[in-house]
């Protein structure tokens, strides 16, 4: 597990719903995390924790499915565009639970939570992760339709299978999902961060060196790094990692961001500034999120800082 931030707020969110896990070894710069989720005494995560990483969002699904009950801090807005959680809650209802939204708290409640066909308007990441999760404990059968692909779904599907959970296709269109009585404790090895390898990538890249990015899964990036061969970065790939290497100068690429399997919008900026130094005009369309831009608002004679060039 890495040591960031985020972890750290999670460990603080579960450990406030009672997790009894001991981790000074990771805390003093071990790699591995425990968790213990066998007396969960609280339902509830206060929007000090929810503001701070939207991620905590996603107790509400597992919640409801394991205890019946959940009440989960609404999110808030974000700076780099809407992110509506009414996926999550319009998935949930289907499933049997009874939302309500009061006082800037979601509550939901089900007896019993069970299986139903799904449609999502969008392939939302975190809607899928929410209702993977609670459809987990459902009694019956989930259909999960225009799914998100991320690998990070596929690698939370292993996890809950390695837990004794039934879920199928993951990282496609269509999951099934079988749910069970119960899941029980598992060791996983999660997925290196394909954002954070992305933008090790951009800096050797910029840099001009040679820089071996260990363990990062060329399988993951192969949008972004087709657009690196394209700007002339010299890319080769194993499974020890992604070799990156920078002889001459930067080619303009234009580049559009769309789900996955598409150009991520999470390395859109560090693209554009590659592109900052590049020859030629670059033009980048944001299609995920209206306010992506932010990193460079108002910058060059293009006044929206959409295109970039030199």
């Amino acid at each position: 597990m890495p040591h960031l931030a985020d972890i750290r707020t999670t460990l603080r969110l579960l450990s406030g719903l009672g997790d009894q896990s001991d981790n000074q070894r990771w805390l003093a710069g071990a790699d591995d995390l425990t968790l213990c989720a066998k007396h969960i005494t609280n339902f509830e995560a206060p929007y000090d924790l929810v503001k701070t990483m939207r991620a905590s969002f996603l107790v509400l699904g597992p919640l409801v499915a394991r205890f019946g009950t959940a009440r989960v801090s609404t999110p808030g807005g974000c700076a780099i565009g809407a992110r509506p959680i009414n996926l999550h809650l319009k998935g949930l209802e289907a499933l049997g639970a009874t939302i309500e939204q009061t006082h800037g708290y979601i509550e939901a409640k089900a007896k019993k939570l069970r299986g139903a066909k799904i449609y999502l308007d969008l392939p939302s990441v975190g809607a899928t992760e929410n209702l993977m999760m609670a459809a987990a404990l459902a009694d019956g059968t989930t259909i999960l339709e225009n799914a998100a692909k991320e690998p990070e779904i596929e690698d939370l599907a292993n996890a809950l299978n390695g837990m004794g959970g039934q879920v199928h296709g993951a990282g496609g269109d269509i999951v099934h999902i079988e749910g069970v009585k119960e899941l029980h404790g598992v060791t996983h090895r999660i997925i290196p961060d394909r954002i954070e390898a992305g933008s090790f990538v951009i800096a050797a890249a910029l840099t001009g060196g040679e820089v071996l990015v260990k363990r990062a899964r060329a399988a993951h990036l192969d949008a972004f790094l087709i657009k690196l061969d394209e700007a002339g970065v010299t890319l080769s790939a194993d499974e020890s990692g992604i070799r990156v290497r920078r002889n001459g100068s930067i080619k303009s690429v234009d580049v559009t961001t769309l789900p996955y399997p598409g150009f991520p919008t999470d390395l859109q900026a560090q693209l554009m500034v590659l592109m900052a130094v590049a020859d030629g005009v670059s033009v980048m369309t944001e299609t995920i999120f209206e306010n992506r831009f932010m990193h460079a608002a108002g910058a060059g004679p293009y006044g929206r800082a959409n295109k970039v060039g030199r």
